[in-house]
Formats: C-alpha cells, sequence, structure tokens
C-alpha cells in the first residue's frame, strides 16, 4: 500500500490501526526501506513574487504572455534580476505552450492565474560533478500544509531553471503544490569567452574571477574565443545524472519548505507527496528518476520522453538524430507535398533538400538516378530503421529548423566529455557575422542569453562555427562526422558511445505509479524509438502500476501550433499532461483506480479555434 502523506490526518488514521496501513506518515523512527537521505541543499537566494509580480506569469498573464515583443530591459545592456526573471518566464511560456488566441491555452485548458508566493534558489551539485545545476522552488503562499505536496519539474529540453513552468506551474501552484524545478545540469548558463563573463544565480551576468556565485565556470583553454554553454562543455555527460538531479530538487524543496513554513517542519519524503512531471529531456529526466532507490517518490508523469532502453526497438535519440540529420532533409521529398506541414521557408529549402539527395547518392548512402528515386531510397532507408510516416511528417519541422544538427552537436560535446575547442568534428559557438564567421558578442546579445536562450544553439546571437563548412552541400561533412561518433571506429566514438551508455534508462521502483503520455505523431523524440520500448520493457519486467496514453494526432512542440498549419493537423499535448497529473493525484488520494492504457483520438483545430471536443479525456 502506498504510505500515506498527510500527517494532520494521522490521529483519526491511526486509530484503524497499524494492521491495516503497516505504518503512519508521521511515526517516530519510522523504517524507510532502501532510502537514505542525504544532507538537504539551503537555500542560497530568496525572492518575494506578489501584486504585479507573481509566481506562474510575473504579473504578466495571458496577455503579456501572449505579446509577441519580450518584455523590455530599461537597460538592454544591463538588465536587473527581476526583469531577467520576468523575461525568463515570458521566454520559456513561450517556448513550451501554444499560447495564440484560438489555441484554447487558459479558456479550454491550462491556467493563468495570479498566484503570490516566494522562491528560493541554489546551486546543486550531484556527486562526482564538475558544475552544479540550478535548483528553483515556487512556494505559493497559500500552500496546503495539512496536505503538503511537492512537484518536480525537470526543464524541458537544454533549458534553463523555468524550462517547465508550463508544464508544472499551472496545475500545481493553484493547488496549493509547491514546485521545484531544476535546469538537470544544461540550462542557460551561456559564458562569454571573449569578455570572460558568466551568469550569476539571479541571472545577471557576472565575472570569471570575480563572482562567487556563478552558475557554470568552465576549463578555459588559453586563446579560448566564443562561447561555452553547461550542455555541451561542463564534461560531465549531464544526461546521465537526470534522475539524481530531479531528486535534489525534490530534496531542496523539502528544506526551502522548512524555511517558508519553520512552524510545520520539518518536511520529509515521509510526510510530503512527491510528485514527477515533465516532458521531452524533463520526461526523460523523471523516468531516471524512478529508477533510484528508495520510497522517496510517489508518482511519475512523464510526456514525449526522451528515453533510452536497449531492446523492443529502443534507439538512443543521439542515434535516431544523426541519422535524421544527414537523411531526413532528402526523404522528406518522397512524400506528397499535401502530407507535411509547411516548415518555414519550404520553397526555399526543397533546392537544398534536392542537393542533399544527390550528395547522399555520390557518397554511396543512398541509390537512384534522379532526385524522385534518392528521395524514395532515403525514405525506405528510414522506414527500415524504423520511423514512421507520422514522424517524418511532423520531422519536416525539425530539418525546416536545422534541430537535429543542432542537438547531435551539443549531444555529441556532451557524450564525449568534450571541453572548449576539444569537439571531435571541429564544431564551437560563437556570435556571428552575417557570413557566418565569428565575432565577439555585444552586451546586449549577452544580457539576454540567460532569458531567451533555449540551451542550444543556434538562436539568441549564439551560431554554431563548423569547421567542415563546404560548398555544394555545407553541413553535410559535418553531419556525417557526427553520424561517423555513433556508427564508426576510434577513440572519439568510443567515447561517444560510452557516454550514451551511461543514459540508459533502468526499470521504475516496483510499485510506483508512472504514467507515459506521448502524441503518435512525434517527430522529435518518436515513440517508437523512446516510451514504447520503455513500456514494453516495464511490463517485462512486471511493473504493471506503468500506464500509456498514446495521443492521436500529437507532435513534439505545443508552441509551434501557433504556425496554421501545424495547429490545423496536430492537437496539443499539455492537456493530456494536466489530465495525467490529475488521475495520478486522484489515484493517490484513493479516489481511482491508476489510468489504464489509452489510444486517445485527439485532433487538430482545423481552420477554427480549439474546443474540447478536439481534445478527448480518457
Amino acid at each position: 500500500m502506498h504510505r500515506l502523506k498527510f500527517p494532520l490526518l494521522l490521529p483519526a488514521v491511526c486509530l484503524l490501526g497499524a494492521g491495516l496501513l503497516g505504518a503512519c506518515a508521521g511515526t517516530p523512527n519510522r523504517e524507510r526501506t532502501g532510502y537514505e537521505p542525504s544532507a538537504m541543499i539551503q537555500p542560497q537566494r530568496v525572492t518575494e513574487h506578489r501584486g504585479s509580480d507573481d509566481l506562474l506569469t510575473a504579473g504578466l498573464g495571458l496577455d503579456g504572455l501572449r505579446a509577441m515583443a519580450p518584455p523590455a530591459f530599461a537597460d538592454a545592456a544591463n538588465p536587473d534580476a527581476a526583469e531577467l526573471r520576468r523575461r525568463a518566464i515570458w521566454s520559456n511560456w513561450r517556448g513550451i505552450a501554444d499560447l495564440s488566441p484560438t489555441g484554447g491555452y487558459g479558456t479550454v485548458y491550462g491556467s493563468v492565474v495570479a498566484v503570490p508566493g516566494r522562491e528560493y534558489s541554489a546551486l546543486a551539485t550531484v556527486p562526482g560533478a564538475k558544475q552544479p545545476h540550478r535548483v528553483l522552488v515556487q512556494v505559493p503562499d497559500d500552500f496546503d500544509q495539512k496536505r503538503r505536496c511537492v512537484v518536480v519539474a525537470p526543464a524541458s529540453g537544454s533549458r534553463g531553471v523555468y524550462g517547465a513552468i508550463a508544464v508544472a506551474g499551472p496545475w500545481a501552484l493553484p493547488k496549493g503544490c509547491a514546485v521545484a524545478y531544476t535546469d538537470k545540469g544544461a540550462g542557460s548558463d551561456y559564458v562569454d569567452l571573449d569578455a570572460g563573463i558568466g551568469v550569476r544565480l539571479d541571472g545577471t551576468p557576472g565575472r570569471i574571477g570575480e563572482a562567487t556565485d556563478l552558475a557554470f565556470v568552465p576549463e578555459i583553454p588559453a586563446g579560448a574565443t566564443g562561447v561555452a554553454f553547461k550542455h555541451a562543455h561542463s564534461q560531465d555527460n549531464p544526461e546521465a545524472d537526470w534522475g539524481r538531479h530531479v531528486k535534489q530538487a525534490a530534496e531542496f524543496a523539502l528544506s526551502a519548505l522548512g524555511q517558508a513554513f519553520p512552524q510545520s517542519a520539518p518536511f520529509t519524503f515521509d510526510n510530503t507527496r512527491v510528485i514527477a512531471v515533465g516532458i521531452s529531456n524533463g520526461g526523460g529526466a523523471v523516468l531516471r528518476a524512478a529508477e533510484l532507490e528508495g520510497d522517496w517518490l510517489d508518482a511519475v508523469v512523464a510526456g514525449e520522453p526522451n528515453v533510452f532502453v536497449e531492446g523492443h526497438g529502443g534507439r538512443p535519440l543521439y542515434d535516431f538524430g544523426t541519422e535524421a540529420a544527414l537523411l531526413m532533409p532528402c526523404a522528406l521529398l518522397h512524400l506528397p507535398a499535401d502530407a507535411l506541414p509547411q516548415p518555414p521557408l519550404r520553397a526555399q529549402v526543397e533546392p537544398l533538400w534536392k542537393l542533399r539527395c544527390a550528395t547522399l547518392q555520390a557518397g554511396g548512402l543512398i541509390e537512384g538516378a534522379d532526385s524522385i528515386a534518392q528521395a524514395r531510397s532515403a525514405y525506405e532507408r528510414m522506414r527500415a530503421t524504423g520511423w514512421t510516416d507520422e514522424a517524418l511528417q511532423a520531422g519536416a519541422l525539425s530539418v525546416g529548423f536545422d534541430l537535429w544538427r543542432s542537438v547531435a552537436v551539443t549531444y555529441a560535446s556532451a557524450y564525449g566529455r568534450h571541453g572548449i575547442g576539444a569537439h571531435p568534428c571541429g564544431f564551437a559557438f560563437a556570435a556571428q557575422n552575417p557570413d557566418f564567421s565569428p565575432r565577439s558578442a555585444t552586451a546586449a546579445e549577452r544580457g539576454t542569453w540567460w532569458s531567451d536562450a533555449a540551451g542550444i544553439p543556434p538562436g539568441n546571437g549564439v551560431g554554431i562555427l563548423d569547421a567542415k563548412l563546404a560548398p555544394p552541400d555545407f553541413t553535410l561533412a559535418g553531419a556525417q562526422c557526427l553520424r561517423d561518433l555513433y556508427t564508426g571506429k576510434g577513440e572519439p566514438a568510443n567515447g561517444v558511445r560510452a557516454g550514451i551508455a551511461a543514459t540508459r534508462a533502468s526499470m521504475p521502483r516496483a510499485g510506483l505509479p508512472v504514467l507515459v503520455v506521448h502524441g503518435t505523431d512525434d517527430g522529435l523524440v518518436p515513440p517508437v524509438f523512446t516510451s514504447a520500448p520503455y513500456v514494453a520493457a516495464a511490463r517485462e519486467a512486471g511493473r504493471t502500476q506503468v500506464g500509456y496514453w498514446q495521443v492521436r494526432n500529437g507532435e513534439h512542440f505545443d508552441a509551434f501550433l501557433a504556425l496554421p498549419a501545424y495547429g490545423a493537423r496536430y492537437a496539443p499535448m499539455l492537456p493530456y499532461m494536466y489530465a495525467a497529473l490529475d488521475r495520478v493525484s486522484a489515484h493517490l488520494d484513493g479516489q481511482g483506480a491508476l489510468p489504464a492504457d489509452a489510444v486517445i483520438q485527439a485532433r487538430g483545430r482545423g481552420a477554427g479555434a480549439v474546443d474540447a471536443a478536439q481534445l478527448p479525456m480518457p
């Protein structure tokens, strides 16, 4: 039976007898099988957010979050901490949720109600790591001390510490739950190597060697120039520690709650409910947390998780991502034009896709005498390795935005634990001129990195420097080098594969409720390579409390549903994340069974606005 988590209800419940419950939360000297609490991380910064500056939207409300222009800085070169926080919240909401007027957010699903409270933040380091990860806890003033609840939300993708605010905050904060965030060792703590400036705990710039609270201080070789960032250059392979990042964030939440409500302390895993929720990389992180020993975690909701298990068709992101970087531009030409949502500048990119077909054929990677035959060959190769038509169609967006190369460049560095200037394929990062040559960043550009960046260049004035860039197919040589780090031989490839092996997921703790939610049309993290193999492995291992919701017409990026072609055909995933949290929470309260497996017939909005009928709930 699941342990009781609401200690102020104990006197009546315990009268039922220890024989029925086994033990009651808060009982002195309770034995916790397999769990040893580590030293709590103490808050290093505390801020209050009330009135025109709340926890959920920083006072922006739905209209402010929808604004196309970000909240302005009074001095673009020297933003203060409050301005940076507001802009980071604006940026991370817009990077995750569909906030378009016809998207339904705040009317059909979701909430942007103002929630006053406090934020507690710190830099935490998992044992053995070189660099810290950010942890931040939002504690609403209406925190329910009788039903103590923490929702732990690791950032999506490689985003900063607010990178899951749209996932967890709207569900948890209005209910009186605290939310604990972590950037899980990635994030937007960029370092300007030319200026010797990094990012302090409060988000403001700080000079290396002077500021004592920098979130990332890399090893900087003599003469290094450009930009460094934590995911690529920490030399920690942060993905291998995702689960530990999540657990440390939960521990930090307990410490912060003890400081927020000293009269009700201590807050412990015995007397506080902990639910972990995340999407994309955050979804992978909460599944990695689920496998950790000890009875510290009560439930997990993992959306479109980037998770790797061996067997059952499982493939790591680096494998299918580097394959897509090479083949997908050509393979998409085989699909009917009306089968694809239109990526940006479709008419301009198709000639580049045909060029990729020709260069792949010249290199012996595909067959065919013309672009039609070559596209068919590339398509058939991808289908043979497990790609579905749905994933290929939605993957057009990742091709259009050059996401596959961006991800592969960063992850190769992380998996191989390569420092600044040591990328095995010669990639680096810097501000760029219009001709893509490197230059020094301006103070105004540097001032927006922490708040605006998604944690992986290109973007926000930082681009990828490709030492192998050459005509006619400019990015092909670099993409082939990245692919060879997975399929080839030699020390660099061995190092990358070892780093990937360290990210393999194990099964969740027996009895832990886990609900996996994934769109069937996900083109960045296809479920056939991730969620489906994980669920199959869990069932094979006897983990009967692992459920799986498959959302028809769900793809990876709710934020891109604001593009008419995407919103017309794809359904948002966030409504199903909130529904999953509702169902799991009700189960923990004894108000229902675990959610059953479901294939949910969701659909896009077509030419109109989202309505509830398009989003059926299981």
